[in-house]
C-alpha cells in the first residue's frame, strides 16, 4: 500500500522539473504524508481477506468492512452530545377525508386488509394474519431472505411458532442447524453456572424464513421485494403507502417491522437519543476442537478501557451448524451513548485480542467464516404505543425486546400468538385508532423492571465502585436464583421476569451479600431505583390483577359489547404478560 502511494505520488503527479530545494521538500512532504497514513487495522485486514456474499437485511445481515464503517458512522451520530440526534424525516401523515373519494384511489395497484413493512421478522406476523384469512402483503426493501449467521433460541420458543400455525413441528428439525449442551453461566474468577435446554438451538435463518415465506405465498400473501416506503397517508378509511420505486399500496393497516431505526420510529421518537444501547461483536470461525457446550453469559475481565471509555465486557459462545469445529463468538457491552463511547471497530480490535484466551486457542488457528457487529438500541418508555391511526408497531420497532437482549427473535415468538389474536380482532371491529392499537403495545412492568439490570450492568466512566462490582453483582444473582432453583433460574433466562422469583432473588442475594447493596445504590444511583421500584410494585399488582382479577372478570367478557370486550381482552393480557405469567417451562 505504501509503494502504490510513492508511485502515485513519483509518478502521476510528476509536475515540472523542479530545483534542489523544492525537491527537498517535496520529499519532506512524501515522507510526511506516508506517516501520517494510518495502518489498516487488524478488523480491516481480516474482514478485508473474506469472501462476503449473501448478505440481507434486518440486524446482523450484513459482513463487510464497508458496511461496518457506515455502522460506525451512524454510532457515532447517536453518540453526539446533542439529544436529537438528527431531525427525523416525515414519514407519516395525516389526511382528512376519505381514500376512496381521492384523486389517488384510481392509481393504487392493489389494496390489503394489512401490509407489513419489513419483511425479516415481519413475515412471522404476517403468515399468522394470512392465517387467519386476512389478504396482507409485505414491502421488503431486499430480497426476503434470512442471513447465514445462526440465532440461538430454545425448543420452547419454536414450539409457539407451531402453536399459531407459522410452522409443522416437522420444520423445527429441518430449520434447526446445530444443537448443544450443557449452556454456562460463568463469571470471571468466582465460578461456573451450568443448565441445560436453554438457547441451545441454533435455527438457520435463511431457512426458517424460507420455509414461512413459502407457506405464507401458499396462504395467498403477497412480497414487494426491492420496494421501500417513502411515505404513508393516514385517510379515514384507509391507510396508503407510496413506495419509493413508484407504486401506490392501500390498506386498512400498517405494521411496521422495519426494527430499530426504523423511520416511522425516528419519526414518533423526534429523533430522540436511545436511553440505553447494547454493542455487540464477534465472529464465525472454523478451527475450534472443544465445541459441544454453549455460554448464555461470561465474563473474563473486570471493568477496562476500550478506545475511551470504560467498558464491562461479556460473552455468549455456541456451536455452528456449518462445520463440528465451527463456533460463533460474541463479546457485547451495555452502555448509555456518550461522544467517548467505543467505536464497534474499536470494541472489534479488543474482540480479537480476548477472544482467543477465553476460548483457549490462537487466532492463528482459526480461519475466520464471517465477522459479526450490530448495534440495538432501547429505550425507557418501551413497548412503543401508536402514534398513529392505522399504524402499529412490530418487532423490534415496537421495544418489546428486553433491554438486555440483542435482537428480539425470542420476544417475538413469545408475543406472536397473543398480537395476530389481537390484530385480528382489531380488524374484524373496524378498531383501528391509535388508542385501541396502543392496547396491543400496552405498558408491562416485567419488561420496565428490567432496565436496572442493564443499568447495573454497564459500567460507569467515573465510578466509585470496584471494577469487580458488576461480575460480583452477577454472580451473587446467578448464585441465588440457581439454590432457588428452576421456576425462578429458568424464566430470568429466557428473558421473563416475574414477581414471585425476582422478590426472593433479591432476597436472597440481600441476606447473603448485604455488603454489595451500599455499590448498588452507587452504581445505579438512587433516581433509578426509586424508577424501578414503582414498576416492582406494578410488577406485583400485575401479579395480583392476572391471578385473582382475571378470572372474576374474564367470565363476563361475553356479555360485553365489541368495543369493551376487545379492550378488556387486552387489559387481561396485558396484566398476564406483564407479570411474565405467560411463561411455560
Amino acid at each position: 500500500m505504501a509503494l502504490l502511494h510513492v508511485q502515485l505520488i513519483n509518478g502521476l503527479f510528476q509536475g515540472p522539473k523542479q530545483s534542489p530545494l523544492s525537491q527537498r521538500r517535496a520529499r519532506a512532504g512524501r515522507c510526511l504524508c506516508l506517516q501520517t497514513q494510518a495502518p489498516p487495522s487488524r478488523t480491516q485486514r481480516i474482514m478485508e481477506s473474506l469472501s462476503v456474499s449473501g448478505e440481507v437485511g434486518g440486524a446482523g445481515g450484513a459482513y463487510s468492512y464497508s458496511a461496518l464503517k457506515r455502522l460506525d458512522q451512524l454510532w457515532s451520530s447517536i453518540c453526539s452530545s446533542q439529544t436529537v440526534v438528527e431531525e427525523p424525516k416525515k414519514v407519516v401523515s395525516s389526511v382528512p377525508g376519505f381514500f376512496s373519494n381521492s384523486d389517488l384511489a384510481d392509481k393504487a395497484v392493489d389494496t390489503f386488509d394489512v401490509l407489513i413493512c419489513g419483511g425479516t421478522l415481519g413475515i412471522f406476523i404476517a403468515t399468522a394474519l394470512c392465517a387467519k384469512g386476512l389478504r396482507v402483503g409485505i414491502v421488503e426493501r431486499n430480497v426476503l431472505k434470512g442471513r447465514e449467521q445462526e440465532w440461538n433460541i430454545s425448543r420452547k420458543e419454536l414450539l409457539e411458532l407451531v402453536e399459531i400455525g407459522v410452522l409443522v413441528e416437522d420444520d423445527i428439525e429441518l430449520v434447526t442447524a446445530a444443537k448443544f449442551n450443557p449452556n454456562r453461566c460463568g463469571f470471571e474468577g468466582k465460578g461456573d453456572i451450568w443448565v441445560e435446554d436453554i438457547l441451545n438451538l441454533g435455527v438457520s435463518p435463511a431457512k426458517l424464513i424460507e420455509v414461512v415465506k413459502n407457506r405464507f405465498i401458499a396462504l395467498g400473501g403477497l412480497i414487494f421485494e426491492g420496494n421501500s416506503v417513502s411515505s404513508i397517508s393516514i385517510y379515514e378509511d384507509a391507510a396508503v403507502l407510496q413506495l419509493n420505486e413508484g407504486n401506490i399500496l392501500s390498506s386498512r393497516l400498517v405494521i411496521d417491522a422495519m426494527g430499530n431505526f426504523s423511520p416511522i420510529v425516528k419519526q414518533i421518537r423526534s429523533g430522540r437519543k436511545p436511553d440505553g444501547v447494547c454493542l455487540v461483536v464477534g465472529s464465525c470461525a472454523r478451527g475450534f476442537k472443544d465445541n459441544s457446550t454453549s455460554d448464555v453469559i461470561y465474563t473474563s475481565s473486570l471493568v477496562k478501557k476500550v478506545g475511551a471509555s470504560e467498558a464491562q465486557l461479556f460473552w455468549e459462545a455456541f456451536p455452528a451448524g456449518s462445520g463440528p469445529a465451527d463456533r460463533t463468538t460474541y463479546m457485547f457491552t451495555y452502555l448509555a451513548p456518550q461522544p467517548q463511547s467505543p467505536k464497534l471497530e474499536e470494541l472489534l480490535e479488543e474482540y480479537w485480542k480476548l477472544m482467543p484466551e477465553y476460548q483457549g486457542v490462537s487466532l492463528d488457528d482459526l480461519e475466520i467464516q464471517r465477522v459479526l457487529y450490530g448495534i440495538f438500541p432501547t429505550y425507557c418508555d418501551s413497548p412503543l404505543p401508536a402514534a398513529f391511526n392505522r399504524v402499529l408497531q412490530f418487532g423490534d420497532a415496537s421495544g418489546i425486546q428486553s433491554p438486555v437482549s440483542f435482537g428480539g427473535f425470542g420476544s417475538l415468538t413469545r408475543h406472536l400468538k397473543r398480537l395476530s389474536t389481537g390484530i385480528y380482532e382489531a380488524m374484524s371491529d373496524n378498531l383501528l385508532d391509535s388508542y385501541s392499537l396502543s392496547l396491543l403495545n400496552p405498558y408491562m412492568p416485567n419488561l420496565s423492571a428490567s432496565w436496572l439490570f442493564q443499568r447495573a450492568m454497564s459500567a460507569k466512566q467515573q465510578s466509585n465502585v470496584s471494577p469487580d462490582f458488576i461480575n460480583g453483582l452477577l454472580y451473587a444473582n446467578f448464585r441465588s436464583m440457581q439454590r432457588l432453583g428452576d421456576p425462578v433460574l429458568r424464566p430470568f433466562l429466557q428473558d421473563v421476569v416475574q414477581f414471585g422469583p425476582l422478590a426472593k432473588t433479591l432476597g436472597l442475594v440481600m441476606l447473603t451479600k448485604p455488603q454489595i447493596i451500599p455499590s448498588i445504590f452507587k452504581q445505579v444511583g438512587i433516581p433509578v431505583l426509586l424508577d424501578w421500584s414503582g414498576h416492582f410494585f406494578m410488577l406485583g399488582y400485575y401479579t395480583f390483577l392476572s391471578s385473582f382479577a382475571d378470572p372474576v372478570v374474564r367470565p363476563f367478557l361475553s356479555t360485553l359489547p365489541s368495543k369493551e370486550k376487545y379492550e378488556w381482552k387486552r387489559r387481561l393480557e396485558a396484566w398476564k404478560y406483564g407479570a411474565g405469567l405467560d411463561y411455560k417451562s
